[in-house]
């Protein structure tokens, strides 16, 4: 399934929000894919947009940074 441009912009806002919090927090990558038990390298896919994370992603995410859902998904 292909996805529009729009929804395409949006997942890499959301990596790149990612990324942000989990910089706030002075972590690597690796530290947040430990705390959150997600491989490292869809740690790096999300943050660069690479991939369409499923909604359970974003909620371990959320609370492995200890923020709402939503502020992941605003940017």
């Amino acid at each position: 399934m292909s996805l529009s441009p729009g929804v395409e912009e949006k997942i890499k806002l959301f990596g790149k929000t990612v990324r942000r919090f989990r910089n706030e927090k002075g972590w690597t990558m690796k530290r947040l894919a430990e705390i959150a038990e997600i491989e490292l390298s869809q740690i790096h896919r999300i943050e660069t947009g690479k991939i369409n994370p499923k909604l359970s992603t974003i909620f371990i995410l959320s609370e492995a940074l200890d923020v709402k859902p939503s502020e992941l998904l605003v940017g």
